[in-house]
């Protein structure tokens, strides 16, 4: 038998330790390569789209580099600590140091080289799907499925410096090792009560001073404090498995009515052991799993602003004119000019406002004709207005106003006119963009809107009106090409100036969502794909430290098998010896993601007056339920092999 096949037997004999890091980065290099895949494609031609799916894909690299880096190192430190013993007998039989740093490197890198190909492989395989979401996202006709040499050899190398630089560095572990230690492996030789007090108790008030500032921040939008925030918890988390854990564990101890209990005395015994043995392992799968919720609450949030978009721009495609715009008839024939040539149907209801001055606020107020506003309610199928003479409702400028303005049974005079008007309320529905009207608008009957005859204070007929098209198309979402000259002088104008010094204000939400739609959906694809190798790896942490431990572990449950103990009763004892190494670190990340998620609704509230509630929530319930799947999996392999 040769060297190279030795190392090679090795890592298939240590296949089952081996499993979970092997899924992991194979994962891994699938996501990179499939990330890589659309940066390089060639058929995305459109620079705003590019620049998202390069700049999106690009971060998203980088995480994973960074994060897989950090992933190897931890697990082949983990693997060596489970083969300590074995390298201790190979170097009292004779091997070398040399020779063992060369079969380590052997070893990571015959691992890594097959995880590359796996994942360049089901990378490849997924890369068709990948594009087939990623077209219907940026609303493309096509984005087949291309190959060149770009992503391989990227992905190639990438990954392939990480192996090389992971099977160097993890040599380290062993040179700093004689063979006395080696044999006798890392068991953790401390004390059950290797604690301090006073760090324990920092630990707590350091995660629950974050809390606190947390729900202050949330009230106040003090987004400045998150990174206080950040800072706190992180040393509040590492604190609590270091020294507070183990500090209530004492606390239990001293209890005996609690503690005195055949199951609960060997749990607790052993979870003491576990817990001070692996919580640097668990403050990493909690800050892991942190990450991965948030990551994915944060890009689901923005969801929520999308499916609410339609909502607050009901018109398809909105024009005003000033009366003194010489583009209007120009601008609205190329509107309708180019909704013919897509071949799109539209309804266009054209309002006519006129301006007056309200007794109540003796500011301008709009006029707007109830009969106009039921011809653009009967395309957009919103409730149609009935009102009397005399009566009128408030438009809304914003969703807000349903909540904020009272206007119930409000009297006002138009001026000008000598109209006496009662405001019966608001109008249920959004029908304007809010950018678009300057000045307070309502709704009057037709009647009321025939005697308005004289002009606003200071201004002629002309000046004292304003003519607003509303075009409602039910493909809305095929307008993204429709008026693209009027929205970049849009563009062009108000973001030099910050107002609008235009005659005219246009505004086309189909082109807007598209763009919206577009970004917010790759983020939140990316998002995922990148949570799902932050939740494998953080199971994978778990998953090493039981399989590092299992030898000890059998021969403990083999003593309690000599003693009487049932097979029924050992998997009482599994069980709560298993629980908290999975939930407790998974359950802290629950409720710091929780607290953060309070924030970020807070957040959005005060930005779109958007709730993220129901979306955060179905994000915590997919993560437990993910969790609970990998428990029940984790559980069931290993039962059986300590019942062996």
């Amino acid at each position: 038998m040769t060297f190279q096949q030795f190392a090679y037997h090795n890592v298939i004999r240590n296949s089952r330790v081996y499993a979970a890091f092997f899924l992991a980065s194979s994962f891994s290099v699938m996501v990179f390569f499939v990330y890589t895949m659309l940066m390089f494609h060639p058929k995305i031609e459109d620079q705003f789209l590019r620049d998202i799916a390069f700049g999106g894909m690009l971060i998203a690299e980088i995480i994973l580099i960074i994060f897989t880096l950090f992933f190897l190192f931890y697990s082949m430190s983990a693997f060596i600590q489970a083969r300590s013993h074995e390298f201790g007998v190979l170097l009292n039989l004779g091997m070398q140091k040399q020779q063992l740093n060369r079969m380590i490197f052997i070893e990571t890198m015959l691992l890594g080289l097959i995880s590359v190909t796996v994942g360049i492989f089901f990378g490849f395989s997924f890369s068709k799907f990948f594009f087939m979401v990623i077209r219907e996202l940026f609303l493309l006709d096509s984005l087949p499925l291309y190959l060149s040499w770009k992503p391989f050899a990227l992905t190639i190398i990438v990954f392939v410096t990480l192996f090389v630089v992971i099977s160097i560095s993890s040599v380290v572990f062993i040179r700093k090792r004689d063979i006395i230690q080696l044999l006798r492996g890392y068991s953790n030789d401390e004390g059950p009560t290797s604690y301090k007090k006073w760090r324990a108790v920092l630990g707590f008030v350091l995660i629950l001073t974050a809390y606190g500032l947390v729900i202050y921040s949330a009230f106040q939008m003090h987004i400045a404090l998150s990174f206080v925030i950040v800072i706190l918890a992180f040393w509040g988390t590492y604190y609590f498995y270091t020294d507070s854990i183990l500090y209530l564990l004492q606390v239990i101890r001293k209890k005996k009515k609690l503690y005195w209990h055949p199951f609960r005395l060997i749990a607790f015994a052993d979870a003491s052991i576990k817990i001070r043995e692996n919580a640097k392992m668990f403050f990493v799968v909690t800050i892991v799993s942190c990450i991965a919720f948030l990551s994915v609450g944060i890009v689901t949030s923005f969801t929520s602003f999308t499916t609410q978009f339609r909502e607050l721009n009901p018109v398809s495609i909105f024009y005003s004119s000033d009366w003194d715009n010489p583009f209007e008839q120009q601008h609205v024939m190329k509107l309708t000019g180019e909704l013919q040539r897509e071949g799109l149907s539209y309804d266009l209801v054209k309002f006519h406002l006129k301006i007056q001055t309200s007794s109540s606020t003796r500011d301008p107020i709009n006029i707007i004709k109830e009969s106009e506003v039921n011809s653009l309610a009967l395309a957009l199928e919103i409730p149609f207005i009935d009102l009397q003479s005399g009566q009128a409702l408030l438009v809304p400028n914003t969703k807000e106003d349903f909540g904020s303005v009272q206007v119930e049974n409000e009297q006002t005079v138009l001026e000008e006119s000598n109209i006496p008007i009662r405001i019966q309320g608001i109008y249920t529905k959004l029908i304007f963009p809010s950018l678009a009207i300057k000045n307070r608008s309502i709704i009057v009957s037709d009647e009321d809107y025939m005697l308005i005859t004289e002009p606003l204070t200071g201004y002629g007929i002309k000046e004292s009106s304003m003519t607003f098209y509303a075009f409602h198309v039910s493909e809305w979402l095929r307008t993204k090409d429709i008026g693209t000259d009027l929205d970049r002088i849009m563009n062009e104008t108000v973001n030099a100036t910050g107002t609008n010094p235009n005659p005219f204000y246009y505004v086309n939400p189909g082109l807007n969502y598209s763009i919206i739609r577009a970004t917010f959906s790759l983020l939140l694809f990316t998002g995922l794909l990148v949570a799902a190798v932050l939740i494998l790896a953080a199971g994978s942490f778990v998953y090493f430290k039981l399989y590092t431990d299992l030898e000890r572990d059998k021969k403990q449950y083999d003593v309690l098998r000599r003693m009487g103990v049932t097979d029924q009763e050992l998997v009482k004892i599994v069980n709560r010896q298993l629980i908290p190494q999975f939930f407790l670190p998974w359950g802290l990340a629950m409720i710091h993601s929780t607290f953060s998620f309070l924030f970020l609704q807070a957040f959005w509230v005060e930005l779109a007056a958007v709730s993220i509630a129901k979306e955060m929530l179905l994000v915590l319930i997919a993560f437990t339920i993910i969790q609970l799947s990998y428990f029940y999996l984790i559980r069931w392999r290993y039962i059986a092999h300590i019942l062996e």
